[in-house]
């Protein structure tokens, strides 16, 4: 798995992405948003989330499960877990105890207690800590690992997705608009050094020179704008490369070399 993150995924994007609430019921939204944004992309990467549809699809589906990034915690008293077997809740209090925590929601003694142990950390013993909002990302992260969700989302397949995150089909309106919301978001992102639409400065000028000097009439003003985008795309085409209309420094050295 990767450890360089190759798209930065900010606190703005999760807002942007993130259903909309009235100011009293969006403070925890922002306490856990802020919190998420300086390290979502690096622990991201080192799940080996790399691409966008992998990203999309696992911020729609913890954006679902912890009701629009609201919670860690569920909402219910856990009770309804007392005497779960099938999940390891063997004592009394079990199910309160061991009540979904996490953003994608963990349950039951067996499942804090293995989940746990693959990221080190004794959560039969304080369950609570399951609840810490970025000790919480790495959970769903271990999670989704563990059904290999990563090749569902390659797949784009939401269905799938869902099934494997909850057991079923639940909320999947919910989850479908999730799924837009960040796909839409996600398309606008730039890996760190790339350049498009918006970027300035000298890397800018350097791009537009070469572009000049390749034939493209456009103005040499240190802003990538729709023009440069366009030469860009032109260029790329020209080169066999995919016309993305994104470019970085070694498009810039492609073009100063042909």
């Amino acid at each position: 798995m990767s450890d360089t993150p190759p798209y930065l995924i900010t606190a703005e994007d999760l807002r942007a992405i993130a259903p909309e609430f009235t100011p009293d019921q969006a403070m925890d939204q922002d306490r856990i948003i802020a919190e998420l944004g300086p390290c979502l992309s690096g622990i991201l990467a080192e799940y080996g989330l790399s691409s966008r549809l992998r990203m999309a699809h696992f911020l729609a589906q913890i954006l679902h499960e912890s009701a629009g990034l609201r919670t860690t915690v569920e909402f219910a008293s856990g009770e309804a877990y007392e005497g779960r077997l099938d999940i390891g809740n063997t004592e009394p209090g079990d199910g309160v105890r061991y009540k979904g925590r996490g953003l994608i929601q963990l349950t039951g003694r067996r499942n804090y207690r293995d989940i746990g142990a693959r990221i080190g950390v004794d959560l039969e013993a304080g369950p609570e800590r399951a609840a810490e909002t970025v000790l919480s990302l790495r959970l769903a992260l271990e999670y989704w690992m563990s059904r290999e969700i990563n090749a569902m989302a390659d797949a784009d397949d939401l269905i799938a997705v869902t099934r494997a995150v909850n057991g079923g089909l639940r909320g999947l309106d919910d989850r479908r608009r999730l799924l837009w919301r960040a796909k839409c978001r996600l398309a606008f992102i730039m890996a760190p050094g790339t350049l498009g639409p918006g970027s300035t400065g000298e890397a800018v000028i350097a791009l537009q020179s070469a572009l000049r000097q390749a034939g493209s009439a456009i103005c040499l003003d240190g802003y990538f704008g729709a023009a440069t985008e366009l030469a860009v795309r032109q260029a790329q085409a020209r080169m066999g490369q995919t016309a993305t209309g994104l470019a970085d420094a070694t498009l810039t050295e492609a073009l100063l070399t042909t």
